[in-house]
C-alpha cells in the first residue's frame, strides 16, 4: 500500500517520488516532498485591468482587440467571456469564447463584469 499523496492538480493516485519532488505521470505536475508548493498555489492573486480580484467562474469583458495567433480571427473589444478558469503562467485565464473556441488570455486585457 502506497503512502504517497495524490496529485494536487488532477487527483491522480499514480504519483511517485523523484529526488526532492513528487511527480504526477498523468498531468506532469511536480511539487516538493515537503508539500510547501501545495499551499503556495492558493496564495496567488490575479487581478483584471482595473485591479479587481478574479476568481474561477467569473465573467469578464475583453478591453482591447486581441489577434488570435495562428489565424485571421480577432477577439473584439467588449466580447463577454463567461466561466473563466485561472491558471499559472503568462496567459493566466483559460476560457471558451463563442465563435472562436478555447483560448488563453492575459488578465491585463480583461475587466470583471
Amino acid at each position: 500500500m502506497s503512502t504517497l499523496p495524490n496529485c494536487p492538480e488532477c487527483g491522480s493516485e499514480y504519483t511517485y517520488a523523484d529526488s526532492s519532488n513528487y511527480i504526477c505521470p498523468e498531468c506532469a505536475h511536480e511539487w516538493p516532498l515537503d508539500g510547501s508548493a501545495e499551499n503556495a498555489g492558493d496564495d496567488r492573486i490575479i487581478k483584471d485591468a482595473n485591479g479587481n480580484v478574479l476568481r474561477d467562474g467569473d465573467s469578464v469583458t475583453v478591453i482591447k482587440d486581441l489577434k488570435v495567433k495562428g489565424s485571421s480571427l480577432v477577439v473584439k473589444v467588449g466580447t463577454k467571456v463567461k466561466n473563466i478558469r485561472l491558471v499559472d503562467g503568462d496567459h493566466d485565464i483559460d476560457c471558451k469564447i463563442d465563435g472562436i473556441g478555447a483560448m488563453k488570455l492575459k488578465s491585463e486585457f480583461v475587466k470583471k463584469v
